[in-house]
């Protein structure tokens, strides 16, 4: 596996070197091309200068930072490699916090952290394991894509996951959103209906029982076009059925949940339809 990000984890005077591997990828998703719908041909974006609409080849292409309104000032890409900081190759922690204290809107994207060297491993393991023994998550900064990312370090197995974390500024507050939204008391026979539903609903986490039925679907449909088949009109989307009394739309939602039987088995995913298409 290519590293995304090479460097190295350091806490006070001990250090060793590392990779950032991402945890994530949507390259499974069905992904579409803009295409000519007269040639077929497939279509190529090209890049056109504002005010003389002429084509623009790469080479001429450079950064600009906006001073006023149709002045830029232009930034070469040498510039910005100039501008080094440590974290630029040093993961240097900062501190460690309590897992729980850390605002989930914050977590951004994840990563696998694993020791790049062997010479590395020991070192790894004791950062890795005292944190486990705390139960503690290392803060540190690191610079992905020329842009310096606060990360937050944890246990993962025999690894670290790394998740970068958000700025404050990037997050928006939640009272912006919910100021509006009243204080009711909850009447509780009310409460004690919905709590039952829930209690009945319990279940273990488990990501395998997770279906992207809309991949799943789209899938079929492109399978069934390429066969030169026709698909039946599936009927439009329709609303759920709205209840004017509350008590009796709780009450009817644990007579049919009693009704319906338990789903343990995980259903199949895209990938595995894919493979037996």
């Amino acid at each position: 596996m290519r590293p995304y990000w090479k460097g190295y984890l350091k806490l006070a005077l001990v250090s060793c070197p590392i990779a950032l591997h991402s945890a994530c990828s949507t390259s499974e998703r069905i992904a579409f091309r803009q295409i000519n719908k007269v040639t077929g041909h497939r279509l190529r974006q090209q890049l056109v200068d504002e005010e003389t609409r002429e084509p623009v080849t790469s080479d001429q292409k450079r950064r600009g930072y906006k001073i006023a309104k149709g002045q830029y000032l232009m930034v070469e890409d040498e510039e910005l490699e100039r501008i080094e900081i440590e974290s630029t190759h040093v993961i240097d922690i900062d501190s460690f916090v309590p897992r729980q204290e850390i605002d989930q809107r914050f977590f951004d994207t994840p990563y696998y952290v694993t020791p790049n060297e062997p010479v590395a491993q020991e070192a790894f393991a004791v950062i890795r394991e005292a944190m486990r023994q705390k139960n503690m998550v290392a803060l540190g900064r690191l610079v992905l894509t020329k842009r310096e990312r606060v990360i937050a370090l944890e246990p993962y197995g025999k690894g670290l996951l790394g998740t970068t974390l958000r700025y404050p500024y990037e997050v928006r507050n939640a009272s912006d959103y919910f100021s509006e939204v009243p204080e009711l008391a909850v009447a509780p026979d009310l409460l004690q209906l919905a709590e039952h539903i829930v209690n009945s609903k319990v279940a273990a986490f488990n990501p395998m029982a997770f279906r992207d039925r809309y991949e799943e679907a789209l899938l079929a449909h492109l399978k069934t076009k390429e066969a030169g088949a026709v698909r039946e009109e599936k009927i439009a989307f329709a609303a759920p059925r709205r209840f004017v009394n509350l008590m009796e739309a709780l009450r009817r939602s644990i007579a049919q949940d009693k009704k319906q039987p338990r789903k343990d088995k995980a259903p199949a995913s895209v990938t595995a339809i894919r493979k037996r298409a």
